[in-house]
């Protein structure tokens, strides 16, 4: 290994700098394939930069190189894109080193399974005496240590709940496995005419199969607690005598004051000290128009400062912050909706005491009909791997895996192994209006020149304010003009310099115009308008339609805009609605009996998520509350809502079938298996064509419409 220099390691960092690929943003404004190229070549000439490239699914920007976090931001603000940078040790991001161990035990289990297969081959063939006992004994060094190694997540899971003297499915799992490799071992080493070291392996191998099907719908399930964790601050302005310093959040103290740039989120709870401020609350309340403050105000860690440079005390830093209790309320929330019950594991509660006492009766059975140890041993063991669990086990994941790939194809990623359940018993829905519901939308007036058109999206893509963001969208396909020395007035809007003309865009009582909405102003012409509205997502009027369960909208916005928008859906409507009280009211739903789906898209819903029965959150929301959702609508369309619904009780009524079909071919099998018909390899090769008889049933969920 080549050593460092001595010299380059004495050599102070600068602030901010990245060195190693580990620079993250999310980019919750992106939503299609021209944002990506639009972003990845915007930023290709920064200094310093390697590499940028983005995660549409994630809605993530990774930086490489030696770049500041400010001028990739900065950049991206250039380009039109709001981007807040993550903290990747908040994330904790690990790679899924449990789904690659047990697919490789899996397929340790299905290699060594074939291979002893042929050796029992031969030993059907006719091999006799010392040549059968040599091929057993081969049998033996290659399945003994293959079922110790593939078989260990059924025996831990068995452990822990004997250890707490309880039984689980995992239970009749590892004693079927152990017995048959157990009474191979002891018939091998006494010369027996039969072993079932294949009926071991062939029952692990299986099971295996539906283990990583079942951790397959888990896969993409992350905290929302430690995404709104990462989307914190992570270092602050702290006003010091002569200027500033770059300070750590987590260093700051109450009555510090801190300096908030124009476009940048807040550190931390407090009190504002300049006269006025424009702050964007959308992601932290859901309310659509930005707020402006006076001296005094409170102002909370997530919001965005979206007018001039701003100073403020700090009142409430680390734990106390607003962020971080909404960060602990998600928690809580998490854990109240990963208690719920699988419908596999309340089987298995009936299931496994049966299995074990149905196994043991046999057992005592035969001693008492022939006296034969070793016959009586076999039996039982050939009615618990007959009983084996393995097509109740699949039952789910086959049903839950068909549904999900089904689901992604229609553009909805499915997150929580147990969403598909919860889905399918919902009796109620709520909906969050802006972002979710509804979006920002600006009207060009019909006289609109091409050149006024180009002077508004320069001004426009320079803005964090959700009308600018809006008329930048609209003006998607236009070439900005080259504006000059473009500055933000706090509340008021945007000014700069265009062919030795000063131009504005903001409120039209800022321009000298006769309306507050958004107005555009080249030189001394007159005032262009803008008719800014809220638009309904699209789909979302034929989804209403197709959904079969009553609805309503709750919200962080006001009553005026929200009652308006709720009138043109047909929806009641719950307005002014904070964090706290959307949590409180869907508690209160679930009180009452009711089983709510949530849709929502922001901070201020990520409780409320996390919280509800089931929860839905479109592509375009935050990190933290796709996080805390069990589907992501990956369009922008909600019209297949209602598929969804439809698919998920599909596969709650297939897998309900997965389960009759288990038990119909209990009815059949374990009588053959304790009249003594059936040796364990006979019962392992039974077990088997019952698990693939609930995969091909689990796959008409295919063609569900």
């Amino acid at each position: 290994m080549t050593a460092a220099c001595p010299a380059c390691v004495a050599v102070p960092m600068p602030d901010n700098v990245l060195v190693a690929p580990d620079l993250q943003f999310s980019l919750p404004s992106i939503h299609c394939a021209a944002c990506i190229g639009k972003i990845e070549r915007g930023l290709q000439d920064l200094p310093g930069l390697r590499s940028a490239r983005v995660n549409l699914s994630l809605k993530r920007l990774t930086v490489t190189g030696t770049v500041a976090a400010e001028v990739v931001a900065a950049a991206l603000h250039q380009l039109g894109y709001a981007a807040y940078p993550l903290d990747l040790a908040a994330l904790n991001t690990a790679r899924d080193t449990q789904g690659r161990a047990l697919l490789l035990r899996m397929a340790v289990a299905g290699f060594a399974m074939m291979n002893v297969m042929l050796l029992s081959v031969a030993v059907w063939s006719g091999a006799t005496d010392a040549t059968r006992d040599l091929f057993h004994l081969i049998s033996a060094m290659i399945a003994l240590p293959v079922v110790a190694y593939s078989g260990q997540p059924f025996f831990q899971n068995a452990w822990q709940a004997l250890r707490v003297r309880r039984l689980n499915m995992d239970v009749p799992i590892s004693l079927a496995i152990l017995l048959a490799a157990g009474m191979s071992l002891y018939e091998t080493l006494n010369s027996g005419a039969h072993a079932y070291f294949d009926a071991a392996l062939s029952l692990t191998f299986f099971l295996l199969i539906g283990r990583y099907m079942d951790h397959r719908t888990r896969l993409a399930a992350r905290s929302a607690a430690k995404e709104l964790t990462a989307l914190e601050v992570q270092t602050a302005q702290k006003l010091v005598a002569g200027g500033t310093k770059t300070t750590p959040v987590s260093d700051l103290c109450i009555g510090d004051h801190l300096l908030v740039p124009t476009g940048a989120r807040i550190p931390v709870d407090g009190m504002l000290l300049t006269d006025s401020a424009l702050i964007d609350r959308a992601f932290l309340t859901g309310e659509s128009a930005a707020v402006t403050c006076g001296p005094h105000s409170t102002l909370q860690a997530g919001e965005i400062n979206l007018g001039a440079p701003i100073t403020l005390q700090a009142t409430a830093v680390g734990e106390d912050t607003t962020l971080r209790r909404m960060a602990q309320m998600v928690a809580v929330a998490e854990n109240g909706r990963n208690s719920y019950t699988a419908m596999a594991d309340r089987a298995a509660q009936v299931y496994a005491p049966a299995v074990h006492l149905l196994a043991f009766a046999a057992f005592i059975g035969w001693v008492v009909v022939d006296g034969d140890v070793r016959h009586a041993l076999n039996v039982a063991i050939a009615v618990l791997i007959i009983t084996c669990p393995c097509a109740l086990g699949l039952a789910v994941p086959a049903v839950s895996t068909a549904a999900i790939g089904r689901l992604f194809s229609m553009g909805y990623l499915v997150k929580h192994a147990t969403a598909l359940e919860r889905l399918a018993e919902v009796d109620r829905i709520v909906f969050d209006k802006t972002g979710t519901l509804s979006r920002p939308s600006v009207r060009l007036p019909d006289d609109l020149t091409d050149e006024a058109a180009r002077v508004a999206k320069a001004l426009a893509q320079a803005s964090h304010h959700p009308l600018s963001r809006a008329l930048d969208a609209t003006l998607d396909k236009i070439t900005p003009a080259d504006v000059k020395d473009v500055c933000e007035v706090s509340g008021q809007g945007l000014f700069g310099n265009w062919r030795g003309q000063r131009v504005k865009l903001g409120r039209g009582t800022w321009l000298g115009g006769m309306t507050d909405g958004l107005c555009l102003q080249i030189g001394d012409a007159p005032v262009i308008t803008f008719t800014a509205t809220e638009e309904p997502r699209a789909g979302i009027s034929d989804a209403l339609e197709g959904l079969d369960l009553p609805c309503e909208i709750v919200t962080g916005d006001a009553t005026a805009p929200a009652t308006d928008f709720a009138a043109r859906l047909g929806l009641a409507v719950k307005p002014d609605m904070r964090p706290e009280q959307k949590l409180s009211y869907l508690r209160s739903l679930a009180t009452t009996g009711d089983r709510v789906l949530m849709v929502g898209d922001g901070l201020n819903d990520t409780a409320a998520l996390a919280a509800a029965h089931a929860s839905v959150a479109p592509a375009s929301a935050l990190d933290a509350a796709r996080s805390a959702s069990d589907v992501v609508v990956l369009t922008d369309s909600f019209a297949k809502l209602p598929l969804l619904i439809r698919i998920a009780r599909l596969a709650r009524h297939l897998s309900q079938q997965n389960f009759a079909i288990a038990t119909i071919y209990n009815c059949i099998a374990v009588p053959v298996a304790l009249a003594g018909y059936a040796t364990p390899l006979a019962a392992a090769l039974a077990m088997s064509a019952s698990s693939i008889t609930v995969l091909l049933n689990a796959q008409r969920i295919r063609f569900a419409t």
